[in-house]
């Protein structure tokens, strides 16, 4: 049996047409919904839904009404960091002092995670998933990184793999302390055995092309091994200074480049002509991590106005950004990054299935899966009009009520 969402006061479907507001919201007003075995299957305005019912199979749906509240796409997170052990609540105490937030205090966790059993981290990712889909979101990618062995990586992108197809191994996230006085060994395990062990419970290869973490040169050998190995690839860059990680992901053709905060015009032009070419590099933006260094935030409107398709993501780690919550950063985007409301929340949504390089997710139209949202308020523009406060009224993941 289907389900009927009626009586929804702003329908956010990301699917603009004529006679929809919004621009690329493509908003239907008193609009309802019809779902069908786990997708999508009528969108439209409330008074034209009994015609077309009537000739649907959803006509027996179950009614929901939405008491003229909005519905949007449930959130879409291209880039969270949930397979992990212990906390760095010292580090960012000491951070919030005055201390400089630099690469390397990724190998306090990754001590921690070598350490948990596989449970532990088990039961970890699925709180991290609890808090994400209670704040809307329904689809969210993973990636690995504090295991940095063989096993631990390979133990990483596998319990990823149980809750989600979006799946990234970060095996180059830093060099661990074991191999600090041999990086070269460290990046020949990377391209071997780690990525054989890893590969198959993959989707996606990652590299931090970054100081601290990994150059030019060895990204690029990491992220063109993780492409022979039929992995598709995304890049950390541009997170601590200017350097050559967005010319480099464009060029391979990378899904996402991630963090963006020191753009050149260079990375700007580049990233732009990417997308008029067809399937662009998504500039992924991530604003909880400015929020908990106090770096400055990236420039989301100078990339819009040039182009740029761009995303918005939590980057949810216990490090640089130890929240799960896009509502929260849609609020800081629009406040501190130059993004409006609708503009956020499409980041968010749309702006993070182009970044995963899917078209069934972040967009209500027939053919999509059903994973929406409704919110405890009249419009979208209260996810940034009403920072911190919780809207997320109920949650839809493939048509079924998860909250």
């Amino acid at each position: 049996m289907g389900t009927t969402i009626g009586n929804i006061g702003e329908l956010v479907t990301n699917d603009p047409a004529p006679g929809r507001d919004g621009g690329k919201l493509g908003i239907i007003r008193d609009a309802a919904v019809l779902i069908e075995d786990g997708r999508v299957a009528w969108v439209g305005r409330a008074a034209e839904l009994p015609d077309r019912a009537a000739e649907s199979s959803v006509s027996s749906a179950q009614v929901v009404d939405a008491g003229g509240l909005a519905v949007i796409p449930g959130f879409v997170d291209s880039h969270a960091h949930l397979v992990f052990g212990g906390d760095r609540a010292v580090e960012f105490e000491a951070r919030m002092a005055g201390r400089r937030y630099e690469a390397g205090g990724i190998r306090s966790t990754v001590a921690a995670t070598r350490a948990a059993t596989d449970d532990e981290l088990r039961m970890r990712l699925a709180g991290f998933l609890d808090e994400m889909r209670a704040q809307g979101t329904t689809t969210v990618e993973i990636k690995s990184g504090y295991g940095l062995s063989v096993a631990d990586e390979e133990r990483a992108v596998r319990l990823a793999r149980e809750v989600t197809g979006e799946v990234t191994f970060l095996g180059a996230h830093v060099v661990p302390a074991e191999y600090a006085d041999d990086r070269g060994a460290y990046v020949d395990l990377v391209v071997g055995d780690m990525l054989t062990a890893c590969a198959p419970h993959s989707r996606w290869i990652d590299v931090f092309c970054e100081t601290g973490a990994f150059t030019i040169a060895e990204s690029r050998r990491v992220l063109e091994a993780g492409i022979a190995a039929g992995l598709l690839p995304r890049v950390h860059a541009s997170q601590l200074g200017e350097g050559d990680g967005v010319k480099l992901a464009v060029e391979l053709g990378a899904a996402s480049v991630d963090h963006c905060t020191y753009l050149t015009d260079g990375d700007i032009a580049a990233l732009a002509e990417s997308g008029a070419a067809g399937s662009g590099t998504v500039a992924t933006l991530l604003p909880g991590v400015e929020f908990s260094t106090r770096q400055p935030y990236p420039d989301a409107r100078r990339l819009l106005d040039a182009g740029v398709t761009v995303a918005l993501a939590s980057d949810c780690n216990p490090g640089s950004s130890f929240t799960s919550s896009l509502p929260f950063c849609i609020a800081v985007a629009v406040r501190d990054m130059g993004m409006t409301p609708g503009e956020a929340l499409w980041a968010a949504t749309a702006g993070g299935a182009a970044a995963l390089r899917r078209d069934d997710v972040g967009v209500l139209r027939p053919g999509a899966r059903a994973d929406l949202v409704q919110l405890s308020a009249p419009s979208h523009v209260h996810l940034a009009y009403r920072p911190g406060v919780p809207q997320i009224a109920a949650v839809w993941k493939d048509g079924v009520l998860a909250r």
